[in-house]
Order: C-alpha cells, then structure tokens, then sequence
C-alpha cells in the first residue's frame, strides 16, 4: 500500500494515525539528528587568530593540549589533524608490520583501516549485544600468542569494560589503544578515559559532542610513547631540519586549537545536557515493548554522543502488514520516524567484516555485529535540542510503536 493511502484494516489497526500512512506529523519543523552551531565565542576566537597572523600551531594549540590532558586524566595530550591522524599516531608509535591486534568488528571504520595501514593483521571481535562495545571474553578466546595489542572503541560516547580490556592486556602482555573520537568527557570508575590504556585518541568532527572544525587528539601517560608520537606528528623532527625518523605533517593550525579552547570552555554543560536529553527517552523508552534504551557499561559514565535504541523484531508487525515500504522492521521504524518529523540515522549500515575493503576469503563474521546492522537505529539526543523537542522525538518513538506492534 505504501504512502497513498489506508485499507480499512489499517485504519483498525491505527496505522492511520501514522503520519507515513497520511496521519500528522508529530513535529513540525522537522527535529534533526545533528546540529552543529559555532557560538560567538568560539567564531572570535578563531578571528582573533587569523587577525593575528599566527596561523599554523602554536601558543593556543599548547594551551589546548594542556587543558584537555587534564581533562581527560592524561599525562600527555598531543594535538593533530584530524581522528584518523590521531588513530595513526597511535599505531604508529605501538604497531609493527605483521603485529596481531584485536578490534572490534562493530565501530567506524577508521579504527580499523588505521591498523591495516600500519599492517597489522586484524583479529575481528564479537561486542555486547547491549553495550555495542567490545565483547572481552570473544577478545580473550580470539587471543593468540602473536597477539601484541588491542585496539577498541569507546563507541557512541559509552566507555568500554575497561576493567576487563585491562586485565587481558596484562594477563596477555597487550598494548591497549582505546579510540575515544565519540567520547569527549566520558569517564570509568570516576576517572577521564585517559587515565587508561597505553594510548587514547579523540576526534573534533563537526558532528562530535566538541569539534574544532576538523582536529584530534592523542592522550599518553607514557613519556616515550609521547615523544614518539610528537615526532612522527610533524616529520620526525628532532631540532630544527633535522629529522629522527619517517614522520608526517599532522599539526593542528591555532586556528582550530582557539576553537577548542573555546569549546572546552563549555564541555561539561553540554555534556550534562546530552545525558538529561538521554535520561528523557530512557524514560520512554521503558513504557515501550520492543524497543531498548542503550545501556552503560558498568562503571562507566556515558556521554550520548548518539543515541542508539535496539529493537527486538518480533515485537512488531512486518513492513508488508505495515504497508509501508522497507526492508525490515528497523527501517520501518526509521521511514515512519522520518515522516513524523524525527531525523533518525543508522550507525552502522554495515559491520567492518562485511565491507568490502575486509571482506573475502575466511574473513571471520560476528553473530552480534551481523544481527545489529538490521537492529539498531539512532534518534536525536544533541545538546541543542529544546525540551519541547525532546518531547516529540519520546512522543514520535511511543505512537510509532504503538501503532505498529504486534498484538
């Protein structure tokens, strides 16, 4: 039937009321899945760089690694280009050629392809069917005596089980190198993430919960792990045109460290307003069967850089009952989501085994990450949503629902 009209049993059922199916819209404008607003404070600062001159790294690119170091409970905190270039740094600093690392198949992707730069050999681990994080017992049975590190995802902003990375990296002899891009300010057991792991690393896309246009971080409390990184940060310069070793220009211009600063200036409001936005749905989420609020890891403080909701399938009737055109009942939800006025995304389409740059010959798939691409979507929880639209997005999630659950 799709989105022409109702049949009778439709309108029995309250399809009608659906907006996909010619019902109204519960939120009008539109509330979006991403915002990304730059303050006045934050736009002066970057003009006061570009008057000065002053462009590339330098007074306020310091500043900035010092006070998000001490922020995030690290020792070091070296500035860069951008994640990726902060995920390479890494690597770079603890990955050999032909070195074994353990990672999720559940994250994006340049936590991975980063290691295959490096040539490291992938090891795909299974994650929590929960948490969306990685899974320690499948990374401790997938460990082998070649295993050197392992690399995982504190992903949409949860920290993973920290506790047991940890204690498998020293049963095992591992490096451990936590990807944090979605993580700004989150923390385990009352302490920053960088207070853990060999090396943590960050992103400031404009999408994430702090951005500086472009830009990322490494965080160390290894001397020579931070020296290292430096280094290979701006061309293995040891003094002035004279070079150590192979490095790169992955410096981060005062330009966008101003913006940081500026930014960092706020972290913390933003960040309490994310999670009351996320305590909100959390609330409605409970009075719905079928669909499940994410779950912090034990020990963790989450800080909602999205904000996934699991469905259980069964729960609802098919898209063909619907009559609403998708290919499964999370898209369903997604397209009448969408036609009410609620921007909802999927991270991620696809698990790192089943793209194609990793996918061939004996490849091995992941039971939970395989079964999440058809389960999992994310609705608006962005601090600059109102009140007002938070409430449309709980009140979108509960008549989308309703209408469509099974009996």
């Amino acid at each position: 039937m799709g989105q022409a009209g109702t049949t009778t049993a439709q309108s029995a059922r309250g399809l009608s009321t659906l907006a996909v199916l010619g019902g109204s819209k519960t939120a009008e404008p539109n509330v979006g899945m991403i915002a990304v607003k730059l303050t006045d404070a934050d736009v002066d600062a970057a003009v006061g760089v570009l008057r000065s001159g002053m462009l590339a790294a330098g007074k306020h690119a310091t500043a900035f690694e010092e006070r998000f170091a001490k922020m995030t409970g690290a020792k070091h905190a070296i500035s860069c280009a951008n994640g990726t270039c902060a995920l390479q740094l890494a690597y770079g600093a603890l990955i050999e050629p032909g070195d074994e690392v353990l990672c999720p198949g559940w994250t994006f992707i340049a936590t991975a392809s980063m290691l295959a730069a490096a040539g490291a050999k992938i090891v795909w681990v299974d994650v929590d069917p929960k948490t969306f994080c990685i899974d320690v017992e499948d990374a401790r049975r997938k460990a082998t005596d070649k295993t050197v590190a392992i690399a995982c995802t504190h992903l949409y902003g949860n920290p993973v089980n920290i506790d047991g990375v940890e204690r498998l990296a020293a049963d095992r002899g591992l490096s451990i190198i936590y990807d944090a891009a979605q993580a700004h300010l989150a923390s385990y057991r009352g302490k920053g993430l960088g207070a853990y792991g060999d090396v943590v690393t960050y992103s400031f896309y404009p999408t994430k919960n702090m951005t500086c246009g472009e830009g990322g971080m490494v965080t160390t409390n290894d001397d020579e792990l931070a020296n290292k990184m430096r280094l290979l940060r701006s061309h293995g310069e040891i003094s002035k045109y004279t070079h150590g070793m192979i490095g790169f220009n992955y410096r981060l211009s005062d330009v966008e460290a101003a913006i940081g600063n500026s930014q960092l200036d706020r972290i913390e409001a933003v960040t309490e307003r994310r999670r009351a936005n996320a305590a909100t749905i959390a609330d409605a989420l409970a009075t719905i069967d079928g669909l499940h609020a994410p779950v912090a890891t034990d020990g963790a403080a989450h800080v909602f850089h999205l904000y996934p909701i699991r469905v259980e399938p069964e729960k609802f009737i098919s898209p063909k009952e619907a009559g609403i055109e998708a290919d499964n009942v999370r898209d369903m939800l997604c397209k009448a989501l969408n036609a009410e006025g609620i921007g909802t995304a999927v991270h991620y389409p696809k698990p790192l085994t089943r793209q194609p740059v990793f996918d061939g010959p004996g490849v091995q798939h992941q039971a939970v990450c395989d079964r999440l691409t058809e389960t999992l979507f994310c609705v608006p929880v962005h601090n600059f949503l109102s009140e007002q639209q938070v409430a449309q997005v709980c009140d979108a999630l509960k008549k989308v629902a309703g209408a469509l659950k099974r009996s």
